[in-house]
Formats: C-alpha cells, structure tokens, sequence
C-alpha cells in the first residue's frame, strides 16, 4: 500500500476495529483505542507533506490498480498542490474531534467514534481519487456515516436534520453521476479525470455537465440559496458532527468545483462565472446580514459558514493566480477557524445545555482562559491580520479588485458583517456581568480541553502569520489550472 492507500484506510481500519467493542462497558478503551487511531491516521499524512516535490503540476505519490475491469474503473489515486492539504486537514480535524468527544459522548461510544474515523478515511479518498467512478463512490459514501451522526446522537430534531442533509446532497449528486456516464461514453470506455480534461466538447455539452457538476457540488458548499440544510443540520448535529461538517465536508463541494466543473468544461465555467459570481457575493453579503439576526450561536456559525465559503467560490471564478489560491487558503483556514468556533460553541453546551445566545452572558468571569480562545477564534472569523481568517479573504479580495473594483468592494464589505455577527455574539455571551447562576457555577477548560483549543489557535496563528508553505505547495497546480482554463476545448 502507497502513503495515499495508508492516509484512507488506516483510519477506516481503526473504524472498524471498533465496531468489535459491543458495549459500552469497554467506553474507556475505546477511546484510548480511537485516539490512537486519530493520532496513527494523522501520522501517515504527514511524509506526504515531507516528500512533495514543488514546482510541479503533476499528480504525485499516484496509485493505480484494476478495480473493475469490465468497465475500466480503477483504483486510481494521486495528489497535487490543491489536495495536498485538504488530506492533511482531514487528518487533523478528525484527531481534534476524537480529543473533544472524549467525555461529552457516552453512550454508544464505540460506533460513535468509528463513525468519525470512517468518514475521515472516505473524505480523503474524495481527495485523492483520479477516477470519477472512484471519486463518487467516496464522495456518496461520505453520506453514511455523517447521516448516523446526526440520526444517532443528535438533538431533538435530528431525525428531520439527518433526513434533510442525506436527501439535499444525494439528489444532487445523481446529476452528477448522469454527467460522468456522458463523459464515460464520450471518452470511449473511460473514468480517468486525465482523459477527461482533454475531451473536445461543444458549448451545449458543456454548459449541461457544468450544471450537472454544479447541482452536486453547489449543495455541498453550499451556496445560496440552497443552503438552508445547513442550519437545520448543525443545530441538530453532535459539536463533533458540526465540527466535520463545516471544516471537511462543506469543502468536498469547493473541491469538485476545482477538480471537476472548471477543467471538464472551461468555456462553460467562464461563460456561466458571473452567476458563480453573483451567488458567491449574495452569500457573502446577504447570509452575512442574516447571520447578524440569529438567536441561536450554532445557527450564526453556521449562516457565517455559508458567508465565508463564499469567498472561495468568488476566488475560484475571478481566474486569477491569487484569487484561486486565496479561494483554496480561505478553505483551509475555515476549515480551521469554523471548527474552533464549534468546538467553544460545545464546551459551553457540555456545561449548561443550551445554544441560545440570551441565556449567557458574563462568561469571562468564571472562564477566562475560554474565553481568551473564544475571543482569538472569533477574530480570527472577522479576519483579524494575523490570523489565517486574514490571508484567504485578502487574497480573494485583491483578486477581485483586479477582475472588477465594484465586485471587489462587495466581497470587503463582508469583513464588515463578519466583525459585526461575531463580537455582537460575543459581547452578549462573554462580557458584562454574571447573568445568571448557571453561568456563575461553569468551570473553567481542563486540559483535554485546553489542549484541543490549542492546537486549533497554533494552527490558525502560524498560517496567518507564514502562509507561504501553503501557497508554495499549490502554486505550480493553480497556474497548471488556469492555463487549462484559458485554452478553448469547443468543437
């Protein structure tokens, strides 16, 4: 097995491995088990970092081997700049999570965390999958185990939560499957995403596979106005589930965009970018208003989600070199940040069971080292220089400006509304006096708590501050990109 076949079933091993535990009398071993699992899956995607070769647009550490033969499916991997860090974030998230469900969830705990650990191992399949066929067999599978998440250990309304995500992404995902059997016959018996790209296609064909694409990957992100699932799932979604979510799986949509929608059909994707455009900064403007207006912290985080994978969209359709990598630093860096604002969202929850922003306020005094990472995360949400919330909006932004000033002021003013929903949210639930007794007798972070906050602030902080091993790795494959993007395909 390659490093790419480690970083995908090393965890899903781990996942299964843990389903063996019956009850809930092992609870204790099957976290050391599963964080050691989390810790393992991480580990193996670290040389991928240490062994690739910048400067090159070429897949790298490829895989390929007969799966089905009959119609030429393989078992295809391979990574360039743009995924490289996606596998890397995955394995981290997934090892943040584990940390943080390590006392809040107590009841099927084995199945719990094997879920997690399956879905990581799926989602970096997603990212490292070079045959179409491969790549919607992990892109549909994904759906698994993030439905039992939220069917299982959600709220009170997860049933409807779960029901709503599963449908929303499956029916959009089965234009896309009509769009690769197209292109499957169009290429003569092929699912290689390389023979692909080099399909001379007329306009029409195009403009359907990109719509096709669009109709998968656009609920994923998702983009307005087929966003409302969003909100519904995280209110209901375990503080894990909203964690993955926001930081992994959101940005499995973005990525197609990149790997599938933009290279397959080029002249659609610029004749079809100023709608991409206009969804992109009605997101960033409008469900940044609309975030300002939420009673509930899971339901503003989540609305600011939507608002800030706005911006990647944006980037990715301006074709600039610093816009498609501000589009894919913005991804990484909410992958990041959102995660941590859940992950404060569920400490609070863990202490007092509620998420409505009126029955807090005051918590800077009874938890102050907490509050001193809520309030980092949360600048880092407004876009705080120095922070990785900064680096991919600024870049968007810039390359936005230069495509066209008037979209370019629109994308800045959502640095506006972001500043606004999140320190009025944090005024209400952090500052003024103690409001009430609940909030007086909470404890302050422990150190399993302390510890996977910090992790996430180092993280957030070095790539605001040196985000240049970041662009230095998805360089060569964003010019590859946008040189493909420039050249006509039409026939």
């Amino acid at each position: 097995m390659g490093l790419l076949s480690l970083a995908i079933w090393v965890p899903i091993f781990f996942g299964v491995v843990l389903l063996a535990f019956g009850s809930d009398r092992h609870a204790r071993l099957v976290r050391w088990v599963a964080l050691i699992g989390a810790a393992v899956s991480f580990l193996v995607t670290l040389p991928l970092y240490d062994g690739f070769k910048l400067g090159t647009p070429a897949m790298q550490f490829v895989e390929s081997s007969t799966w089905i033969p009959r119609f030429n499916i393989d078992y295809h991997l391979g990574i360039d700049g743009i995924s490289l860090w996606f596998v890397l974030l995955t394995a981290f998230i997934t090892l943040v999570v584990v940390i943080a469900s390590w006392e809040s969830i107590t009841e099927r705990v084995n199945q719990y965390m094997a879920a997690f650990l399956i879905l990581s191992g799926l989602m970096i399949g997603v990212f490292c999958a070079l045959d179409g066929m491969l790549f919607y067999v992990f892109f549909e599978a994904t759906l698994i185990p993030m439905y039992l998440i939220i069917g299982v250990w959600g709220g009170p309304n997860k049933i409807y939560a779960a029901f709503k995500f599963f449908l929303y992404t499956l029916l959009g995902s089965l234009l896309m499957l009509i769009a690769m059997i197209y292109l499957y016959v169009k290429s003569g018996g092929s699912f290689d995403l390389a023979t692909w790209y080099a399909l001379p296609l007329g306009s029409l064909p195009q403009t359907l596979l990109f719509f096709a694409f669009f109709a998968a990957f656009a609920v994923k992100v998702p983009m307005w106005p087929i966003h409302t699932w969003l909100p519904d799932v995280h209110v209901e979604a375990p503080t894990g589930g909203s964690v993955i979510l926001a930081a992994i799986m959101l940005k499995l949509g973005a990525y197609g965009f990149v790997r599938f929608s933009m290279p397959i059909a080029p002249d659609a994707a610029h004749e079809w970018a100023w709608l991409m455009i206009a969804l992109s900064l009605i997101a960033v403007v409008y469900i940044g208003i609309v975030a300002l207006v939420q009673p509930d912290m899971k339901r503003l985080v989540a609305y600011s989600s939507v608002a800030h994978m706005g911006f990647a969209t944006l980037g990715f359709f301006i074709f600039s070199e610093i816009g498609a990598s501000g589009g894919l630093v913005q991804m990484l860096s909410h992958g990041l940040v959102s995660g941590a604002m859940f992950l404060c969202i569920g400490v609070l929850y863990d202490r007092m069971h509620t998420r409505a922003i009126a029955d807090y306020g005051g918590v800077i005094n009874t938890m102050p080292k907490f509050a001193a990472f809520a309030l980092f995360f949360f600048m880092a949400n407004c876009g705080l220089p120095g922070t990785s919330g900064f680096v991919g909006e600024w870049m968007v932004i810039l390359g936005s400006v230069g495509y066209q000033f008037w979209i370019g002021l629109a994308a800045a003013s959502a640095l506006i509304w972001g500043a606004g929903y999140s320190l009025w949210m944090y005024k209400r639930v952090y500052f003024g006096p103690v409001a009430n007794h609940h909030v007086q007798a909470m404890p302050d972070i422990n150190a399993r708590e302390f510890l996977m906050l910090a992790l996430l602030a180092v993280a957030v902080l070095y790539v605001g501050l040196y985000p240049k091993p970041m662009t230095d790795v998805m360089n060569a494959s964003v010019t590859n990109l946008l040189r493909h993007l420039a050249t006509s395909k039409l026939i």
